[in-house]
């Protein structure tokens, strides 16, 4: 892979870059909340699945759930971090009407997992060359979410939601190694890849359950460098930080606006206000939402009726011992055990139901030639059509059978593509489509010799040039591969080919 590119923005006065920091809010896949045993499904009716304890009653006392403390631990192993054995949670003081304690349970000082590291792989459009790049983990804490504020109901009032109060989120918070929009999108969803394989998150970010707060700031180049080696950031200028971002799409087009609109304050002599800010993908812009808060004015201490969480090393090795396969390490098996280069690789690796979907056709079958009808001819109709896996029209068996018919040579590559098509338009079955239509290969050398010496026949001049001008025999080619309707095998074709005309 290449080196990482470096990313500038124009303004009046000159070239300006961005630095990046994300955090992360993963909803852990449990089926209770973090504090209560309400329920934490999906859709159902407004405060339907609120207990006393998320409701903030009076008395009610908080219990932790241990499942959620072994998927935030999975979580940070998966993230190749570190697993600190004594955290606690503290109380995390502000005012939401959808906030019934009037503070959050959430982890500040002590969390339960700390630093860490993992590779991105960042793919450029316009056919520019990939590249990868470390980002470090700071920390990844527990919390509860808050609920949810309705304000269409009613136009003079504001409803409230409580099912999501309580449910339990991991905050990854990354250090500010991103540097440009695609690098942010990329981030996310290698978080994505690592959450959804280890099984701790499922990753649907239409429903909220991932979702990313972005800070972001600029400076002119060379600036970030000199603060890189310390590690101390607070001198490159304020950052702004957009919420609840859930989409690949509107995390770099928010990034982008909302650089330039910091360049452009700068620049006319103003000071960028630390504030948080929401995307309005319909406008194309931020917005400001309120002014940044720092640590000090969420006014935290330990939360009082819970102990601290004290694990042991065994706990921690256990947990370590059951992790599946992540997308690294599948990645890097794709390549050694398919042969696969590692770009193939990783677009096969990073989301577990394609890379399930690819093994479950490579098997038996020539791995390279599997990956390239799944990764470009299935995956690119797919992204074309707007549609998931699941909504695949073509199931792996059926890919796997065309394969079949490629490889034993009943059906040409061209040919297939013909095929492939009308399993897309639903015709079914490759085997039955290639017999209904008559598109079987022709391999019989005599029916192809005999049109290819009718085709010399009617033109001499040409064949006889083709001894000075080897190449110009793909004319021949496909002229032959016209007359017999696509149907020739082409390999017979080109044999043939350069033996009647002495190429």
């Amino acid at each position: 892979m290449k080196e990482r590119p470096t990313y500038t923005l124009k303004g009046d006065t000159g070239d300006w870059e961005i630095v990046l920091g994300l955090e992360i809010h993963a909803q852990i896949a449990s089926a209770a909340k973090l504090f209560s045993g309400a329920s934490t499904g999906f859709g159902a009716e407004p405060n339907s699945h609120v207990s006393l304890v998320d409701a903030a009653m009076p008395g009610m006392l908080p219990v932790i759930n241990g499942f959620c403390v072994e998927q935030a631990v999975r979580t940070g192993l998966g993230l190749n971090a570190k697993i600190n054995l004594t955290s606690r949670f503290d109380r995390k003081n502000y005012f939401y009407p959808d906030l019934p304690q009037g503070y959050q349970i959430s982890q500040f000082e002590l969390p339960i997992v700390g630093e860490g590291i993992i590779d991105v792989d960042v793919e450029p459009a316009h056919g520019d060359p990939a590249y990868s790049l470390p980002v470090r983990i700071e920390r990844l804490h527990m919390e509860q979410d808050a609920g949810k504020s309705v304000h269409d109901m009613d136009p003079t009032a504001t409803y409230v939601d409580l099912n999501r109060s309580g449910v339990a989120l991991m905050e990854i918070v990354s250090k500010p190694d991103l540097r440009s929009p695609l690098e942010a999108a990329s981030y996310v969803k290698k978080i994505k890849s690592i959450v959804v394989a280890l099984g701790t998150c499922d990753g649907d970010m239409e429903k909220g359950n991932l979702r990313a707060d972005v800070n972001v700031s600029v400076c002119r180049p060379g600036d970030y460098e000199k603060f890189r080696e310390d590690d101390d950031f607070s001198h490159l200028g304020s950052r702004c930080e957009i919420k609840n971002m859930n989409s690949f799409r509107f995390i770099q087009a928010a990034i982008e606006y909302e650089a330039h609109r910091q360049i452009e304050i700068l620049e006319t002599g103003g000071t960028v206000d630390q504030e948080t800010r929401l995307y309005d993908p319909d406008a194309g812009e931020t917005r400001s939402m309120r002014s940044k808060e720092d640590a000090h004015d969420y006014r935290y201490f330990p939360d009082p009726d819970l102990l601290p969480l004290v694990l042991t090393e065994a706990y921690v090795e256990n947990i370590k011992a059951s992790l599946p396969e992540l997308p690294d390490q599948k990645r890097a098996r794709f390549e050694t055990e398919y042969g696969l280069s590692r770009y193939d690789a990783g677009v096969l690796s990073a989301d577990k139901e394609k890379a399930e979907f690819f093994e479950h056709v490579a098997r038996g079958r020539d791995a390279k030639l599997a990956a390239n009808w799944v990764s470009q001819d299935l995956f690119g109709y797919l992204n074309k059509a707007e549609l998931e896996l699941t909504e695949s029209p073509v199931g792996a068996d059926q890919l796997g059978g065309l394969i079949d018919l490629i490889s034993s040579d009943v059906i040409s590559g061209k040919i297939a593509k013909d095929v492939f098509q009308r399993m897309i338009n639903g015709e079914g079955d490759p085997v039955a489509i290639v017999e209904k239509h008559g598109l079987k290969q022709v391999t019989d050398t005599g029916a192809i010799e005999a049109i290819i010496d009718e085709i010399i026949a009617q033109n001499p001049d040409q064949a006889a040039a083709v001894k000075e001008k080897p190449k110009t025999m793909g004319w021949f080619v496909g002229q032959v591969m016209k007359a017999s309707g696509g149907k020739a095998n082409p390999q017979a074709v080109n044999k043939i080919l350069r033996e009647k005309l002495g190429v």
